[in-house]
């Protein structure tokens, strides 16, 4: 990768796929995805946890094969004994990049560089100052941060010497709960839930009462119905200070989307040419970008490369 080229970055797994298809997908990434680093770890349900844990070293040692860097994400909410146990022991792992996403995280990552992921409301540049002086060095921001709070605190990475990334795919985060929806939704409570939640591998969608489509969810998480797709706003992202560009993980081709999204950061493809290809391997739901338009979230805004790009075809 050239010195002066975007990053992209493959996040963590947000669903409970079966742990052979989680690894296999994981090997994919390394073999094919044309991206240069990504992220393992469970941070939605420390129940899922011993599913994949076992595959951990086998999964990082393919990826690191694949020229990939390797981040291990922490649990984004921590509850019992269970789950600070294992943030801890996370945290103790020596020579790994951590991204920490909950304060039990931040505790054990003290004083020592680590990442700090879009779980940790990251608003303003005091925080932003804050956290770099406990030794985060890299920030991924909350996908809600509009663009203008994005030029704020790309100005104050490059003034603390500190890099950001933002998720520009992918369903989006907005809500945890101590209590599980998933389970709740098939008449189970949370300790007895049986992984229901692996039935839906990209959420369980739902309705409001008049039965319009509305949100998704996944275990304890609260998810956005639709699709964020900041492909179009790549460019005017660069220029304030994103570096790293985050595409989530769904239930399809995500080695294709990524190559999409190269495409269009390196300037071999049109925004609109790749919005095109993407509405036809992506999930079934509309594209979204509001947040970063100032808008409700659940809404699309046609990006301004894409609109010029049709006007000089025009």
């Amino acid at each position: 990768m050239k010195a002066d080229q975007a990053s992209l970055s493959i996040g963590p797994v947000l669903f409970h796929w079966n742990a052979e298809k989680w690894r296999d997908f994981y090997f994919r990434i390394a073999d094919e995805a044309p991206v240069e680093s990504v992220y393992v770890g469970e941070v939605v349900c420390s129940k899922r946890t011993p599913f994949t844990e076992p595959y951990y070293q086998e999964v990082a040692e393919r990826l690191q094969k694949g020229g990939k860097k390797v981040v291990f994400s922490t649990l984004s909410e921590v509850m019992i004994k269970r789950d600070r146990q294992i943030v801890a022991g996370m945290c103790a792992l020596e020579d790994c990049e951590i991204e920490a996403n909950d304060g039990a995280a931040l505790y054990h990552l003290s004083g020592r560089p680590h990442r700090v992921g879009p779980f940790i409301n990251v608003y303003n540049e005091d925080t932003l100052a804050f956290l770099t002086s406990k030794g985060a060095v890299h920030f991924c921001l909350p996908p809600e941060l509009p663009a203008d709070a994005l030029a704020v605190l790309g100005d104050k990475a490059a003034a603390l010497q500190v890099t950001l990334e933002a998720q520009v795919y992918g369903r989006m985060s907005l809500a945890l709960s101590a209590r599980c929806y998933h389970a709740r939704a098939h008449g189970r409570v949370k300790d007895s839930c049986q992984f229901v939640c692996e039935e839906d591998p990209d959420g369980m969608d739902l309705k409001t009462l008049d039965g319009n489509e509305f949100l998704a969810i996944n275990g304890i998480q609260t998810l956005s119905h639709g699709c964020l797709n900041l492909i179009g706003e790549l460019g005017e992202m660069r220029k304030v200070g994103i570096s790293t560009f985050r595409l989530s993980p769904h239930n399809h081709d995500i080695v294709q989307v990524a190559k999409l999204f190269r495409d269009v950061l390196d300037g071999a493809m049109a925004a609109d040419e790749a919005l095109a290809e993407l509405a036809q391997i992506g999930l079934s739901v509309p594209f979204v970008n509001g947040f970063y338009h100032k808008q409700e979230g659940y809404r699309w805004v046609r990006p301004a490369a894409a609109a010029k790009q049709s006007a000089a075809k025009a």
